[in-house]
C-alpha cells in the first residue's frame, strides 16, 4: 500500500506545472509564478515602508571633539599593484560546453508549454479606411507570428483578436499568457544535462584546462 501511494505522489510531483504567468493591459504588467495550484505574484512586489532615519546628534558631537582634537595625518597614496590580465583557456576545449548549452536550450524550449494565450490589439483611428488597411496588416502579422511561436512552444489553448475603436489615440493590446514546464522533465532535463557537463567539466580539466 505504502509503494502505492509513493508512486502516486511521485507521479503527481513528475506532471506539477512550474512557470510564469503573464498579464497586461491598462493597468499595467503583472508576473506571476506557476508552482502547481499556486500563483505568486513577483510583479508589481508589494511597497516596503520607508525606515525613518534616526539621528544621532549626540554620536556625532563625539565624533566632531575627538576628530579636532586628533592630529591630522596627511594621506598616504595607496600602493599601486602590478594589474594581473586574465589568460584565456583553450577555444577547442569550451566549444564542448557551448555546444551542449545550445543542445539544453532547444531541448528546454521543445518541452515548454503555452497553456493559455489571449492576445486582443484595438486598432485606434476616427478614418474607416485607415482602420481597414492597418485591420488587414495586423491579421498578416499575426499569420507570420503563429508559426513562428508553434515552433517555440506547444500551444494548448489561443485567442487571438483584433478590435478597432474609433475613440482611441493610439494601438493598444492585452495579452495572458501562461507558460509551463512539468517538473518532471524539468528534473530529467537537469540530470541529464547536468552529468553531461560534469563530464565534460572532468575532460577539461584532465586535459590541463581547469583552474591551477
Amino acid at each position: 500500500m505504502g509503494i502505492w501511494i509513493a508512486g502516486a505522489i511521485l507521479l503527481a510531483l513528475a506532471v506539477l506545472p512550474l512557470g510564469v504567468r503573464i498579464r497586461y493591459n491598462d493597468a499595467g504588467f503583472v508576473l506571476k509564478v506557476i508552482a502547481g495550484p499556486l500563483k505568486i505574484t513577483v510583479i508589481p512586489g508589494r511597497k516596503k515602508p520607508k525606515k525613518q532615519k534616526v539621528k544621532q546628534k549626540k554620536q556625532k558631537a563625539v565624533q566632531t571633539a575627538e576628530s579636532a582634537g586628533s592630529e591630522e595625518r596627511p594621506p598616504q597614496p595607496p600602493k599601486a599593484q602590478p594589474e594581473q590580465k586574465e589568460r584565456g583557456g583553450s577555444l577547442t576545449r569550451f566549444l564542448p560546453l557551448v555546444k551542449l548549452g545550445l543542445k539544453f536550450l532547444g531541448d528546454f524550449r521543445r518541452k515548454l508549454r503555452l497553456d493559455n494565450l489571449y492576445l486582443r490589439l484595438i486598432l485606434a483611428g476616427d478614418d474607416p479606411c485607415d482602420l481597414a488597411v492597418n485591420y488587414g496588416r495586423i491579421w498578416a502579422a499575426v499569420g507570420n507570428l503563429m508559426p513562428q511561436l508553434e515552433r517555440l512552444f506547444v500551444i494548448k489553448k489561443r485567442d487571438i483578436q483584433v478590435e478597432c475603436d474609433f475613440t482611441a489615440t493610439e494601438l493598444c493590446v492585452v495579452a495572458h499568457l501562461d507558460i509551463t514546464i512539468t517538473l518532471g522533465w524539468l528534473l530529467v532535463l537537469a540530470l541529464y544535462y547536468g552529468i553531461r557537463i560534469l563530464f565534460e567539466f572532468l575532460s577539461i580539466k584532465r586535459k590541463g584546462g581547469g583552474d591551477k
